[in-house]
């Protein structure tokens, strides 16, 4: 199975959906829990019959849904189809997408050493090993934030190094980087934008709003 690039993804024109690092993902407003039990029911209906499983959040008034290929670490065919599939159910429903709702964040730490710092990391917030990336972690419980290790070619000792990185929608990106500009932050570099800007707030302390686009990785 061949995973797809971002921009792959796009094309296939799925605009209830928005791309978040490895995965895609939307936020279905139901307005109320039992429509979004009758929903999560229907999708589920749609996951056996594919064969292939999103994770599904339920809360009032919406249900948030991710889907990505875990066995190839990525997006692939599958990961369209379903999607496809689920717009059609919440439609069927009369529930619309609210994908500019969705994002996900990581913690990114500065390190020389990762291999030596990695356990640390690991122990104390019980993750484990990504199954996507074997050099980050993630809560097995998928509810605590991926941490990923930054390697320097220097000790900073004279700035944070440890960040987070806030995924946003690749449409939702300006208007997140003016929100936090509006609110004191400080753009610090945005050379390597639309793929992440970095930020700062009044007291230093970083942050990274990041899109899918412009990756190698896809």
């Amino acid at each position: 199975m061949t995973t797809l690039t971002t921009q792959q993804v796009l094309d296939e024109g799925l605009p209830d959906w928005r791309v978040l690092i490895r995965t895609l993902q939307t936020c279905f407003e139901t307005g109320s829990f039992a429509t979004g039990a009758d929903l999560v029911g229907r999708i589920a209906a749609v996951a056996e019959q594919l064969n292939h499983h999103p994770d599904v959040l339920l809360r009032y008034p919406n249900v948030l849904v991710t889907t990505t290929s875990h066995d190839v670490g990525g997006l692939t065919d599958r990961d369209v189809t379903l999607a496809r599939r689920i717009s059609q159910v919440a439609a069927d429903l009369g529930v619309a997408a609210a994908p500019q709702k969705v994002g996900t964040s990581e913690i990114g730490i500065d390190v020389m050493d990762a291999e030596a710092v990695r356990p640390f990391w690991q122990a104390v917030l019980g993750y484990v090993t990504n199954d996507a990336d074997e050099t980050e972690l993630s809560d097995p419980m998928g509810r605590g934030p991926t941490i990923w290790f930054q390697q320097m070619d220097a000790p900073r000792p004279q700035r944070n190094r440890i960040h987070l990185d806030v995924w946003v929608p690749h449409d939702q990106a300006e208007a997140r980087l003016q929100a936090t500009l509006d609110a004191g932050g400080r753009l610090l570099s945005d050379e390597a934008a639309p793929s992440f800007w970095v930020l700062a707030d009044p007291e230093g302390n970083e942050a990274c709003v990041c899109t899918n686009l412009d990756r190698q990785s896809g």
